[in-house]
């Protein structure tokens, strides 16, 4: 789910330059005194020009001016002694310098004694920014069907999850019958789960019956029409962001007509800005209809028992990191580390096998010391370490890290062992026989660890993504309007991570304010372009300050 939306991401563009000035004023019949001026030493320079031609001496500022620029490009680069080469000079955070820094700190960030109990004192919610769940549910029977829409959710969990809420506005706004969304099998993720495999299908239906009439299946006698082929069902191809009006002027008279419609991709397919009625609908979706399958809830619930269980040093609670250092995912950064030469064929590897050909296109040309420090770079086990270490997590924090399979894990996951002996994951925390009916589908496993982190004291993302995104939402549901969540801001920290000079003292005052920053945005109110999944106040939620008959209300009108 990619859009405008005040989420800091991996892939937040550098903004545009300012105006000329020149454009910014109308043209006037009489020169100003600075467009005097520019003339005036224009003809002078002109002047000296032509003297200098006119008597051969140019010739002798020749030598200088070259001198000049070639010392001037020589500054700008540096000779490598690794590959005997001269290579243009690194720009401060674009080389990846943590684990020097790491060494450098470590003594100091060990014998620190002030750090207090982040957990505990971490959220300090400001008076009158209580929020609750306030989603309003029809009554009574609903009146009859257009006809059956019939969707495709692709991509991930989450992206999967964005459409299925979207499908359910739509069908509502529509007055028309949602089929079971079908989940489209993805070459990245390759998980082949079905609805009912994630999500619990019963209680879907049963929550939205009052709202949305939701089938399992399109009834025989229309599907003959088709041979009983969904293929050959009409397909509508919306464009991304379409507004619902579209889908009212559009969609509409061909469902009155056709009675069955396909909409395939769906993903993103809906303008996050919709009316109250609309929004009401993906509210009721997302937080209080999709509830995992009983299975998935069942081994999850036993994950939060147990890391409760091993935090029980701080008061039974623990903090929630999502890492994104898996093979695939730092191949697709083209971000470089320090593997060597094995990490650079482990990433063309990787690129080639998940990207066929994407990479190495003619003309296509990899920055990664730009992408660091644009802060595009997934950040390493060590970075994390020593970034929550700074923010005042101690060694005896509990951390469940919520990670596919890292990136030479062994070499990488050390540094963050050693700075939080409690950290758990999933496979630490149940048998391999009590994973195996998730282990080999992403969907799954992802949807155990979303759990797990719902659930955290605090929430530590460090990429951008769906799966943030949700949770930064769905935890604001649960936590009273505040989502509780360090949403570091990785442009600095690239700058801090390559700084030789940084003591521990400065270090931890920067992410002490990265920290306060996280607090003062997790109660946030959504703005009309953002994503209700991550802001659902005050669309999804009520003010205690305010009555429920108010909101109530507000949420029903068109």
């Amino acid at each position: 789910m990619h859009a405008k939306n005040r989420l800091p991401t991996s892939g937040n563009n550098s903004p545009s330059p300012p105006a000329s000035p020149r454009h910014l004023h109308h043209r006037s019949s009489k020169p100003s005194g600075r467009f005097t001026h520019r003339s005036f030493l224009r003809r002078f320079s002109r002047f000296i020009l032509s003297v200098l031609v006119r008597r051969q001496r140019v010739l002798l500022f020749a030598p200088l001016l070259y001198l000049s620029s070639m010392i001037f490009y020589m500054g700008t680069l540096q000779f490598d002694a690794v590959s005997g080469s001269i290579r243009p000079s690194m720009a401060v955070g674009s080389v990846y310098r943590s684990p020097e820094l790491y060494a450098k700190l470590r003594h100091e960030m060990d014998v620190d004694n002030s750090t207090a109990d982040a957990i505990s004192t971490l959220w300090k919610r400001a008076k009158g920014t209580d929020w609750r769940p306030c989603i309003n549910k029809s009554s009574g029977g609903l009146p009859e069907s257009n006809g059956y829409i019939y969707i495709e959710a692709n991509g991930g969990l989450n992206q999967q999850r964005t459409s299925i809420c979207n499908a359910v506005a739509v069908a509502g706004f529509l007055n028309a019958t949602l089929v079971i969304p079908n989940f489209h099998f993805h070459s990245v993720w390759r998980d082949p789960s079905k609805f009912s495999d994630i999500y619990d299908e019963d209680f879907f239906i049963k929550t939205l019956e009052n709202d949305v009439r939701v089938v399992n299946t399109i009834p025989k006698y229309l599907m003959e029409r088709f041979d009983h082929n969904m293929s050959n069902v009409l397909n509508f191809k919306i464009k991304a962001w379409a507004p619902i009006r579209y889908y009212k002027d559009t969609v509409l008279p061909r469902l009155l007509e056709e009675k069955v419609i396909r909409i395939s991709p769906f993903a993103n397919r809906l303008s996050f800005d919709a009316p109250p009625s609309v929004q009401r609908l993906r509210c009721l979706a997302n937080y209080e209809a999709l509830q995992f399958s009983k299975s998935i809830l069942s081994i999850s619930e036993r994950l939060v028992s147990r890391m409760k269980d091993r935090s029980v040093n701080n008061g039974g609670k623990y903090i929630s990191v999502h890492l994104r250092f898996e093979e695939d995912m730092v191949a697709f950064s083209c971000c470089v580390y320090d593997g060597g030469k094995r990490e650079v064929e482990d990433m063309k590897a990787a690129r080639e096998r998940g990207w066929r050909g994407k990479f190495t296109k003619p003309g296509r040309v990899l920055q990664p010391g730009v992408n660091r420090v644009n802060g595009k770079c997934p950040l390493t086990p060590l970075e994390v370490g020593l970034m929550l270490r700074g923010m005042g997590f101690d060694k005896s924090t509990s951390i469940f890290l919520a990670s596919g399979q890292i990136y030479n894990s062994e070499r990488y996951m050390a540094p963050l062992l050693e700075m939080f002996p409690l950290l758990q994951t999933k496979e630490m925390l149940v048998s391999s026989q009590e994973l195996a009916p998730y282990k080999n589908y992403s969907s799954r496993m992802a949807a155990i660890d979303y759990t797990v982190c719902l659930h955290s004291e605090v929430f530590v993302t460090t990429q951008g993504g769906n799966f943030p995104h949700f949770l930064l939402g769905h935890r604001r549901y649960l936590f009273n309007g505040h989502a509780k969540t360090i949403r570091p801001d990785k442009r600095k920290l690239a700058l801090y991570f390559d700084n030789p000079n940084i003591g521990w003292r400065t270090f931890k005052r920067h992410m002490l304010g990265m920290r306060a920053h996280s607090d003062s945005k997790g109660m946030e109110l959504k703005r009309p372009n953002d994503s209700i999944y991550s802001f659902p106040c005050p669309n999804c939620m009520c003010n205690t300050n305010t009555t429920i008959q108010d909101s109530n209300t507000s949420s029903t009108q068109d």
